[in-house]
């Protein structure tokens, strides 16, 4: 090509890695040539030049197929923008060897960075592992536990709260949760959130009416015939995730119950089920699609950047959005 084009290799180089340090003629003539023969440049030849993948990894033990699909969506808008691929890698946070499975991973990949979601973004142990091989990561987390230029905060509390003034506010005072996974930290953080925002407006949930769900359809609708099947059943219903507030959905359906007449049930993280049920669900909206985009866009910067300089932290506020399974308590 530098010969097709009369100039040197370093000058085709320049061009081909979009260079801003080439004249707009020397440009336009090696951009002729590299369509005339039809040249693709190799990630795998690149990377070994210069010692990088171009590869980021998403690690997830994570039952809610909805978040996972947002978050890589996210992820890959980054990679696709910067050059760079991303390998999925599912895995069970409590089998046996789980934390050499993903070493093998991550070296066997020669991955530059992964991005870590919750429940292993939590995970001490794992997080160890990465730093003790020198591999880069970011965590989506409700909590700080970490550096902020390996983060991106979530403050679930402060949306989950929104849904407890929200509930007082329509006039309930008998009123449910079905929390997520006791493992998650985002379980307490929304429980708390919830809990506390109810207290301030004199509401009290009682002990009974607090029960554990796996951020399923399938425990959301066990559950909610638990609760609804009660005589005196709660009149409105926190779901911990949206996957579950559908399953309340049809427990409501089997046992009668109208949404919003009878019932009001409300969702978190505002996936695209919620809009699409009906009647539409109220719900917090969490960013998780941004949250992919966000962890990823800061992780190659620092790849590229070589973890120059501090990072601001990104936080992300998750707010209620009311729809049509609100309904005031009479």
């Amino acid at each position: 090509m530098a010969r097709l084009a009369k100039v040197s290799k370093k000058t085709v180089s320049r061009v081909i890695n979009q260079s801003p340090y080439v004249h707009d003629a020397t440009r336009a003539v090696v951009d002729a040539v590299v369509a005339r023969i039809g040249y693709v440049p190799s990630p795998q030849a690149r990377g070994l030049a210069i010692n990088r993948s171009f590869l980021l990894g998403l690690i997830y033990d994570n039952p809610n197929a909805q978040y996972i699909v947002n978050v890589q969506g996210g992820i890959l808008e980054a990679c696709h923008r910067e050059g760079f691929e991303l390998v999925v890698h599912p895995c069970r946070q409590v089998a046996p060897g789980f934390l050499a499975e993903v070493k093998t991973f991550v070296q066997r990949q020669n991955l530059d960075g992964v991005i870590l979601v919750p429940p292993l973004s939590e995970d001490a142990a794992l997080v160890a592992l990465l730093r003790a091989i020198g591999c880069r990561y970011m965590r989506l987390m409700s909590v700080p536990l970490d550096e902020p230029t390996s983060m991106v905060l979530h403050t679930d509390r402060t949306g989950a709260a929104e849904v407890g003034a929200h509930l007082a506010q329509l006039g309930h005072t008998r009123v449910a949760l079905i929390t997520g996974p006791q493992r998650y930290r985002s379980t307490h953080e929304r429980r708390e959130g919830f809990l506390g925002a109810l207290a301030e407006h004199g509401v009290t949930v009682p002990d009974r009416w607090i029960v554990e769900g796996l951020y399923t359809f399938e425990t959301g609708e066990k559950r909610g015939m638990e609760l609804l099947s009660q005589a005196d059943r709660p009149t409105a219903i926190f779901a911990s995730n949206d996957e579950m507030a559908a399953g309340v959905y049809k427990a409501a359906y089997r046992l009668g119950i109208s949404i919003p007449r009878d019932l009001t049930v409300v969702g978190f993280d505002d996936t695209p089920l919620a809009s699409r049920m009906c009647p539409a669900l109220s719900t917090v909206r969490l960013p998780i699609h941004d949250m992919g985009r966000l962890a990823a866009d800061r992780l190659i910067g620092r790849i590229n950047d070589g973890d120059a300089g501090k990072a601001q932290p990104i936080t992300v506020t998750p707010h209620l959005v009311i729809r049509e399974s609100s309904g005031a308590f009479v």
